[in-house]
Protein backbone atom coordinates (compact mmCIF):
# COMPACT_ATOMS: atom_id res chain seq x y z
CA UNK A 1 0.00 0.00 0.00
CA UNK A 2 1.31 3.11 -0.54
CA UNK A 3 0.43 6.17 1.95
CA UNK A 4 0.72 10.13 1.65
CA UNK A 5 0.03 12.64 4.22
CA UNK A 6 -0.73 16.22 3.67
CA UNK A 7 -1.84 18.94 5.93
CA UNK A 8 -4.45 20.60 4.54
CA UNK A 9 -5.19 24.44 6.18
CA UNK A 10 -8.42 24.97 8.73
CA UNK A 11 -9.25 21.14 7.89
CA UNK A 12 -6.60 19.08 9.43
CA UNK A 13 -4.44 16.26 8.34
CA UNK A 14 -5.49 13.96 4.93
CA UNK A 15 -4.20 10.44 4.27
CA UNK A 16 -4.14 8.76 0.80
CA UNK A 17 -3.80 5.39 0.39
CA UNK A 18 -3.69 3.20 -2.88
CA UNK A 19 -3.67 -0.66 -2.29
CA UNK A 20 -2.32 -2.96 -4.45
CA UNK A 21 -5.64 -3.84 -6.15
CA UNK A 22 -5.84 -0.46 -7.46
CA UNK A 23 -8.50 1.11 -4.90
CA UNK A 24 -8.27 4.33 -3.34
CA UNK A 25 -8.70 5.58 -0.24
CA UNK A 26 -8.61 8.69 2.67
CA UNK A 27 -8.63 9.29 6.12
CA UNK A 28 -9.28 12.54 7.00
CA UNK A 29 -8.69 13.21 10.82
CA UNK A 30 -9.30 17.28 11.40
CA UNK A 31 -8.47 20.02 14.12
CA UNK A 32 -11.21 18.65 16.00
CA UNK A 33 -10.76 15.58 16.43
CA UNK A 34 -13.18 14.53 14.05
CA UNK A 35 -12.50 11.45 11.29
CA UNK A 36 -13.58 10.58 8.05
CA UNK A 37 -12.93 7.99 6.04
CA UNK A 38 -13.23 8.79 2.12
CA UNK A 39 -13.20 5.72 -0.46
CA UNK A 40 -12.74 6.88 -4.43
CA UNK A 41 -14.21 5.77 -7.41
CA UNK A 42 -12.27 3.15 -9.15
CA UNK A 43 -12.95 4.44 -12.46
CA UNK A 44 -12.07 8.27 -11.69
CA UNK A 45 -9.05 7.97 -8.50
CA UNK A 46 -9.78 11.55 -7.71
CA UNK A 47 -13.69 11.79 -7.20
CA UNK A 48 -14.81 10.59 -3.98
CA UNK A 49 -17.44 7.97 -4.05
CA UNK A 50 -18.61 7.96 -0.97
CA UNK A 51 -17.75 9.59 2.73
CA UNK A 52 -18.27 7.66 5.92
CA UNK A 53 -18.24 10.47 9.02
CA UNK A 54 -16.85 8.96 12.41
CA UNK A 55 -16.42 10.49 15.56
CA UNK A 56 -13.26 9.18 18.07
CA UNK A 57 -15.08 6.00 19.18
CA UNK A 58 -16.03 4.80 16.20
CA UNK A 59 -12.73 5.23 14.70
CA UNK A 60 -11.03 3.85 17.36
CA UNK A 61 -13.03 0.82 17.01
CA UNK A 62 -12.59 0.75 13.96
CA UNK A 63 -8.88 0.61 14.18
CA UNK A 64 -8.90 -1.68 16.71
CA UNK A 65 -10.99 -4.26 14.47
CA UNK A 66 -8.27 -3.48 11.40
CA UNK A 67 -5.19 -4.23 13.80
CA UNK A 68 -4.00 -7.70 13.39
CA UNK A 69 -5.12 -8.55 16.67
CA UNK A 70 -6.98 -7.38 19.10
CA UNK A 71 -5.81 -4.65 21.55
CA UNK A 72 -6.58 -6.55 24.52
CA UNK A 73 -4.89 -9.43 23.19
CA UNK A 74 -1.59 -7.37 22.46
CA UNK A 75 -1.59 -6.01 26.04
CA UNK A 76 -1.81 -9.16 27.69
CA UNK A 77 1.25 -10.21 25.71
CA UNK A 78 2.97 -7.09 26.75
CA UNK A 79 2.04 -7.79 30.48
CA UNK A 80 2.98 -11.45 29.67
CA UNK A 81 6.98 -10.00 28.58
CA UNK A 82 6.73 -7.49 31.33
CA UNK A 83 6.32 -10.20 33.70
CA UNK A 84 9.10 -12.41 32.52
CA UNK A 85 11.62 -9.73 33.09
CA UNK A 86 10.84 -9.24 36.62
CA UNK A 87 12.77 -11.44 38.73
CA UNK A 88 10.25 -12.94 41.18
CA UNK A 89 11.52 -11.75 44.36
CA UNK A 90 10.40 -8.28 43.23
CA UNK A 91 6.89 -9.34 42.20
Amino acid sequence: MHITHATVPGVGTVHHLDTREGDRLAVIVSRAGQHSLVLYDRTDPDTPAHTVELDQQEADQLADLLHSRPLADRLSEIERRIASLVPEARR
